[in-house]
């Protein structure tokens, strides 16, 4: 399919989510307890259960997250500092009381792991991070992705490290450089929408590098355009999850 055809179609898309014609405008992350967007907290919420996002429903992991910031006994584990002090079972408790940490072990050690580096790093301040590295975006993702990779488990993932820059962005009033750089998350519903619109090929949506794929090819497709590839993320995400509606003109 033609560039312009596509982006025709992304147009159409584009339109209709702005017009709530894709089915729901609420997002997994939308169930928060309405902190001050610029407090440390709320950075912290948002960091935190990003780390467990994957294959699970998000909209489940966000209600369970905030069930879990408001009970006094398990409000603790969005502290670093809180974390870090107490016993293993007690952090494993508090994270599978709501079903934050689907698996007691290896869900729990993510989230301690990325508790010590936030207290490490940064003083068991997220916010730190963005100010040190500039608020760049191509910085922000080196560090995380590539010189302290191990520090931040699955948070250094390519899906979940652009959707948590992207969530940031939405619900802290982060501001950015390089926010064009910023790309699209490329989930289960992206990359189904990618191929919907004719983007990627039947067997690149089979490949094992699909993410990697859709990264680039829309960051090509926008290119100059009046776009940047986060405008597109959540109507993409929307169409998918609620059917692919028939596109209007």
């Amino acid at each position: 399919m033609k560039k312009e055809e596509i982006l025709k179609k992304v147009d159409c898309l584009y339109n209709m989510y702005h017009e709530r014609k894709l089915g729901g405008e609420i997002m997994p992350e939308d169930e928060n307890p309405r902190l001050e967007k610029t407090s440390k907290e709320n950075y912290l919420y948002f960091t935190l259960p990003m780390a467990l996002n994957y294959q699970r429903n998000s909209y489940t992991l966000w209600e369970n997250a905030n069930k879990t910031y408001q009970d006094k006994e398990t409000h603790f584990v969005f502290d670093p500092q809180e974390v870090l002090k107490r016993p293993l079972e007690e952090v494993q408790m508090a994270l599978t009381k709501y079903k934050v940490a689907l698996q007691k072990n290896k869900q729990t050690e993510i989230w301690i792991t990325l508790c010590q580096t936030i207290e490490d790093l940064f003083d068991g301040d997220i916010r730190k991070l963005f100010i040190e590295l500039e608020n760049d975006v191509d910085k922000i993702r080196n560090f995380i992705q590539k010189e302290k990779k191990k520090r931040f488990p699955y948070l250094s993932g390519t899906k979940i490290c652009n959707y948590w820059l992207y969530v940031i962005w939405q619900y802290t009033k982060q501001e950015y450089k390089n926010i064009e750089n910023l790309t699209v998350a490329p989930d289960t519903h992206v990359v189904k929408a990618t191929h919907r619109l004719g983007l990627i090929t039947e067997k690149e949506l089979t490949s094992s590098n699909v993410q990697e794929i859709v990264i680039n090819r829309w960051n090509e497709l926008l290119k100059g355009t009046k776009y940047k590839p986060i405008d597109i993320h959540t109507p993409l995400w929307l169409w998918s999850r609620n059917g692919f509606k028939e596109l209007e003109e």
